[in-house]
């Protein structure tokens, strides 16, 4: 009997191109960790923004939790299966994406990359994952939805403003550039306990960076007597002690505004109010589309979205950056997919499950995906791309993600991500490995 060749695909053919054409991907190494040095080589001489985006809070107790949770599950491979033609798409929310990987919001990427998140939503586009973009992003909602293209898949992602009228703005804009689903980050209420940036008193929306959604705002920037600004293009590298000196001892006007701006910002995005349930009523009457709940980790809340009628969740712990002592996320993910409430809607169609926090590697997106999760956000990796060699660097990552994913997944013996999701029992074992 004579098998026939399976036809190529793309994702798998990032690995043979490699091998075809004789010569490393653009970071040199597809190892993460080596990936995650050369991102800290890159950003030698601005390590506080390398600590920004990279850290943890407090002992980063919390960003160990969730890689050691995806150490203890181990994968259990089955053979003799015929997955020689594998489908790695997922449909999430009516929308069938060519894989489960979704990039992660992640604030302030102009600290990192003179493109900014320009770069990161490009590259989605040009990769074909959706692009989650942040509240704190160093540039506008408009900009970002042209870099994403007209083909690019692009969530928005809320950091829930104090004001009604501001968070009327943001929706109407987001939904005008065409973000699909509206991505509410439940745990950033107020910012984190995080030393590496107390330590060096590094917070960028104090100088007018990361509040780029804001200042190209017209219901912000109208309270301060100003048009919203177009096109605007955060310096790099981010120099805050330049700014600082600039607008205390120069009385330099445009440094003196954009620290004022960035005060009014923060205090609408991280004012220290702690919304409620009944409060997402106001989101649910002014978002036309798919309402996702970032940050969820306990059952009880999970079930609780299901109750207020919201659409999707990710199970996530912000990368450690919030809570110290806490869960890992893979784990949290367990418990909550142990819910008889949340597999009937998750199968059901009436509440999309996905998860975040910890995902280094395309085994990663395998092991959360046999937990139960339809969708994988990847946050950290994305950035060590961007900061490393911008777009083209995001892109490897991206690519060789899915491709491992792909690659994982057959030598698991199963042929889609749809006959995997959710089959813990067959596919992982938890050795318990002590923390």
């Amino acid at each position: 009997m004579t098998a026939k060749n399976p036809p190529p695909n793309k994702w798998t053919n990032y690995l043979v191109d490699i091998y075809v054409q004789g010569r490393p991907p653009v970071l040199g190494t597809v190892n993460i960790k080596n990936i995650e040095e050369k991102a800290q080589e890159a950003m030698k001489d601005h390590i506080a923004a390398y600590m920004y985006t990279f850290g943890s809070a407090g002992t980063c107790s919390t960003d160990l939790a969730n890689r050691r949770a995806f150490e203890n599950y181990r994968l259990v491979p089955r053979m003799l299966v015929d997955v020689s033609n594998r489908n790695i798409e997922t449909t999430i929310f009516g929308v069938t994406y060519p894989s489960p990987l979704l990039v992660a919001p992640v604030g302030v990427q102009g600290v990192l990359h003179p493109d900014a998140e320009l770069a990161t939503a490009t590259a989605a586009s040009d990769v074909g994952v959706p692009f989650i973009m942040s509240t704190a992003s160093t540039r506008s909602i408009e900009d970002v939805a042209k870099a994403n293209g007209p083909h690019g898949h692009r969530w928005y992602q809320l950091y829930w403003p104090r004001t009604a009228e501001v968070t009327l703005s943001i929706l109407r804009r987001a939904k005008a550039n065409g973000f699909t689903a509206l991505v509410i980050t439940l745990d950033t209420m107020l910012l984190g306990w995080r030393p590496h940036d107390l330590e060096t008193a590094y917070l960028p929306f104090a100088y007018g960076v990361g509040i780029q959604v804001g200042t190209s705002d017209p219901v912000f920037m109208q309270r301060s007597g100003l048009p919203p600004r177009e096109n605007e293009r955060t310096k790099f590298p981010f120099e805050p002690e330049k700014i600082r000196k600039a607008a205390l001892e120069h009385s330099d006007e445009e440094a003196l505004r954009n620290m004022s701006l960035g005060k009014e910002w923060k205090a609408e995005l991280n004012s220290g109010v702690f919304r409620t349930w009944d409060d997402l009523k106001f989101i649910q009457d002014n978002w036309e589309g798919p309402i996702v709940l970032k940050g969820i980790q306990r059952v009880a809340d999970a079930e609780k979205a299901i109750a207020h009628g919201i659409d999707g969740i990710v199970v996530s712990n912000h990368g450690g950056r919030q809570i110290d002592g806490a869960i890992g996320s893979l784990d949290a993910l367990n418990n909550i997919m142990k819910s008889r409430k949340v597999r009937a809607a998750q199968k059901s169609g009436k509440l999309a499950v996905l998860f975040d926090s910890g995902v280094r590697t395309g085994t990663d997106v395998v092991k959360a995906l046999a937990m139960g999760a339809q969708g994988v956000l990847i946050g950290r990796p994305v950035m060590y791309g961007l900061a490393t060699a911008g777009q083209e660097g995001v892109e490897q990552i991206l690519l060789q993600t899915i491709c491992e994913m792909h690659i994982t997944l057959g030598l698991c013996g199963y042929g889609s991500v749809n006959e995997i999701i959710g089959k813990k029992d067959e596919v992982l074992v938890n050795l318990q490995y002590k923390l």
